[in-house]
């Protein structure tokens, strides 16, 4: 149920639910803008609390790790305590971390305030997503969810954009200070327009043993990735923690199927919509989260672009990531998931493709531009399709629980992503660092192609066909069994 009042004239109900998008759709934006507009700012960062070249990396993933590590938690959380209530629990501790972030005088003081950031964003993130999937149905979720995906494909250029204008006209410290007025309007707006509990919180039901297994599992696994690319993928580092999240993600699986509350239900993985959106949400997270980064490096260190500069380059991917995600919402209403989102991994490849010519003596509009529009198009209609597919028929009482599978998916691709293509720029540059590794990005690009046209074939093996996916995309949520 939607919880809206019942008294109220359809076109109340309707102005209603915007605003609530409205209110749901920003917080989320703050969220991402969080990772890819501090991206921008880490130079100017570092210099401003001393902080050494193989420490500036926490500064990210402080915020990753505690983030991407606590989202089934949060997810499943915001089922059994309310999603009113974790929403807002959630939006303000990272409201408070976003202000000691600000104010932070020195790398631990930073370090800390950025995990308090990650601890706000696994709490508020999923709570928004499942309040979608419950005030929304038939064709109003479908749009609802690929805003959602516009989001997470043009949050993270447009962050890239907020952070090199906030660090050019003022100091990086203006890129957490923004949040706090945001975060009061969200306060003020959502408490009108936020649906109600509909129950008490029932703590007896959160399974706290398996949200202790999944989240050291995944905790491990998220640190074992981001330091990958700097320790190597074979140090003792890389593998210990690497092999522990994957036997600790194991026993996880083993556990849940087992609990009488489960944190996941382990068998929706079998729903091929649910379990292959899932696959392809890993894919498509690191193919996006690959762009901003190796485009950023060849903006920044190969061409000489500023962070203001910078910012303004990613606009294209924007917009376009944004109707990608428009489109994506509107052909999966039509002829499902299968093929929109083979389609739109193929156009992504071909994105991909067009940046894999850069070189160190390119330039923006001819060799950036053409393969960002492109990719980002694809992109988008990739992101609102896996939404769709994940969380288009989810009952309510299960919202939640998906809305978490499918942010954990997000980050753990995006965090895969970033280190597999790190590694390969490394690998034949040497460095990340000046017109020198602009082969290694090159090649780079080239292998988020074969990523993405691998996303492509993997949509067409995977995914139930529009025939099955369709009357329950069209139903959700009632007629929907859990499995």
């Amino acid at each position: 149920m939607s919880h809206f009042h019942r008294d109220r004239s359809p076109t109340s109900a309707r102005v209603s639910r915007r605003r609530l998008l409205s209110v749901l759709l920003v917080a989320q934006l703050m969220v991402i803008l969080d990772v890819s507009a501090v991206n921008v700012a880490l130079p100017d960062l570092a210099r401003g609390l001393g902080i050494g070249g193989g420490e500036i990396g926490w500064a990210i993933t402080s915020y990753s790790l505690v983030f991407g590590s606590l989202l089934l938690l949060g997810g499943r959380a915001a089922d059994l305590l309310g999603r009113r209530r974790l929403f807002f629990a959630g939006l303000t501790v990272f409201t408070l971390a976003s202000l000691a972030s600000a104010a932070a005088v020195d790398a631990t003081a930073l370090f800390v305030a950025r995990a308090g950031q990650g601890l706000g964003a696994a709490m508020l993130s999923p709570a928004a997503l499942s309040i979608i999937t419950t005030a929304f149905q038939g064709r109003e979720r479908a749009g609802a969810l690929g805003a959602w995906g516009a989001v997470g494909g043009a949050g993270g250029a447009v962050g890239v954009l907020l952070g090199g204008l906030l660090t050019q006209v003022a100091d990086w410290r203006a890129i957490f200070y923004i949040n706090l007025p945001v975060a009061v309007a969200l306060a003020v707006v959502g408490r009108n327009v936020v649906p109600a509990d509909a129950s008490e919180p029932r703590w007896r039901g959160l399974d706290l043993r398996g949200a202790a297994v999944a989240t050291a599992s995944l905790a491990a696994l998220v640190y074992a990735l981001s330091q990958a690319a700097t320790a190597g993928w074979t140090s003792v580092r890389t593998l210990a923690f690497g092999l522990a999240g994957l036997a600790g993600l194991a026993a996880f699986a083993a556990l849940e199927g087992r609990a009488a509350q489960p944190l996941l239900r382990i068998q929706r993985l079998a729903d091929r919509a649910v379990g292959g959106g899932f696959a392809l949400m890993l894919v498509a997270s690191g193919v996006l989260f690959g762009t901003f980064l190796l485009s950023s490096l060849y903006l920044q260190n190969v061409l000489g672009t500023g962070p203001l500069s910078t910012g303004l380059a990613f606009l294209p991917l924007a917009a376009t990531a944004g109707a990608g995600a428009h489109l994506g919402a509107r052909l999966v209403g039509r002829f499902g998931v299968r093929l929109p989102m083979a389609g739109a991994f193929a156009f992504a490849a071909a994105g991909m493709l067009l940046l894999a010519g850069v070189d160190r003596h390119g330039n923006y509009f001819a060799d950036v531009l053409p393969g960002l529009v492109v990719a980002g198009l694809g992109l988008g209609t990739v992101l609102a399709s896996v939404g769709l597919s994940v969380l288009g028929g989810a009952r309510d009482e299960e919202s939640g629980m998906l809305s978490g599978l499918n942010a954990t998916g997000h980050e753990i691709g995006g965090t895969l992503g970033i280190a597999v293509l790190v590694t390969i720029v490394t690998a034949i540059s040497g460095s990340t660092i000046g017109p020198a590794s602009a082969d290694g990005i090159a090649a780079a690009f080239l292998a988020a192609g074969a990523i993405a046209a691998g996303g492509s074939l993997l949509a067409l093996l995977v995914l139930p066909s529009a025939r099955s996916f369709l009357p329950r995309l069209r139903l959700a949520p009632s007629p929907l069994p859990i499995h």
